[in-house]
């Protein structure tokens, strides 16, 4: 199997935005949560859809090491610290996801935490990728 086969049980609605699971072989890469800081360890925002979309580029980075992308990731956990903030910025944070991770809707679950590590940290995001055998 070299791409992810998506699982989508008869007769469920089609989830948006994510897939309810998938199917994959080949070389597992996990990515440790990953926060809205750059790599000096500075937050460059305050705002939840900016500091997603910088956690997602320093995903990215990290699969990047592995020769892996967005399109091998094949699971997504997120932690935010206000699922207020998140519905409002929600339209945001879907721009700026397609915007670092393209139109790859692995599963992923997001989780409303009382607080994070990091004091300004509103998000944080870890994954797990496949690359498939060969790749």
């Amino acid at each position: 199997m070299s791409t992810p086969r998506v699982l989508q049980p008869q007769g469920w609605l089609r989830p948006s935005g994510y897939s309810n699971g998938v199917e994959v072989q080949g070389r597992q890469v996990y990515v440790a949560g990953q926060i809205g800081w750059d790599a000096q360890g500075r937050f460059p925002s305050a705002s939840l859809a900016a500091q997603v979309r910088q956690a997602l580029l320093n995903v990215r980075a990290v699969l990047e090491c592995a020769g892996a992308g967005p399109a091998h990731v094949v699971r997504l956990t997120w932690f935010v610290t206000s699922r207020l903030e998140y519905h409002a910025e929600l339209k945001e944070i879907g721009a700026a996801y397609r915007d670092v991770m393209g139109r790859h809707f692995p599963p992923m679950s997001v989780v409303q935490v009382v607080a994070l590590m990091e004091a300004e940290a509103k998000v944080e995001i870890e994954a797990t990728a496949v690359i498939p055998a060969g790749a």
